[in-house]
């Protein structure tokens, strides 16, 4: 996917981008490649793929709730920043903390907040089960673990009414004993949103589950 088929693309799921995002995103890639000599934060690096496997990736979350409102959101397990920084730079009003369990990828997140000058996000070195400091409106989670575990680690984020999104691919298996742990917390399955990427057709899922 290019820049141009980029922008293009996510025409056709109500995101415009200003010229300054355009910007950003770039920026964006441009540290990615250079922490990713240092550390191992994504396979994926070929300008191409970034754009369709993690950029757009990360903001197809728009498929499953508005984040065009003011609302706190809490990405688990940020790795290399996706969906978390993304989200950030294309909705400015995101109050959004980054949780990351390895201190090197968050000195990483807290690099790209700073260089892209970046209001209201914060990256902290914990993980989700041991996070208690505030509850969100949107926690989510893109390829950290399986549907049950992560319904574990983050549905005790979510405030009540508000919403955890799980970004999969293939989750046919991971939906099986899935209502147990959802009963635990009180929580159900609002939707599913089921897609595939543009280009090369790979499955999406997102999981949106709501906190009763």
């Amino acid at each position: 996917m290019t820049k141009e088929q980029f922008i293009e693309a996510l025409k056709k799921i109500n995101i415009q981008l200003t010229v300054q995002q355009i910007d950003q995103l770039e920026k964006f890639y441009l540290l990615l490649l250079e922490w990713n000599e240092k550390m191992n934060l994504t396979r994926i690096t070929n300008r191409e793929e970034v754009y369709l496997k993690h950029f757009y990736d990360s903001l197809t979350l728009v498929q499953a709730l508005d984040l065009k409102q003011e609302a706190t959101l809490c990405d688990v397990g940020s790795g290399a920043g996706f969906p978390g920084i993304v989200l950030k730079i294309v909705f400015p009003q995101l109050k959004i903390t980054l949780l990351d369990k390895l201190q090197k990828r968050v000195n990483y997140l807290n690099e790209v907040i700073r260089i892209l000058n970046l209001k209201e996000i914060v990256a902290i070195h914990t993980r989700a089960q041991d996070y208690k400091t505030q509850t969100f409106d949107i926690v989510t989670a893109r390829a950290v673990a399986n549907l049950s575990a992560l319904s574990d680690y983050c549905l005790p984020l979510v405030k009540p009414k508000g919403h955890f999104v799980a970004m999969k691919g293939h989750i046919e298996e991971e939906l099986l004993g899935l209502d147990e742990h959802l009963q635990q917390h009180h929580a159900e399955i609002d939707q599913i949103v089921s897609f595939k990427l543009p280009y090369e057709e790979s499955v999406r899922n997102l999981v949106v589950i709501k906190k009763l």
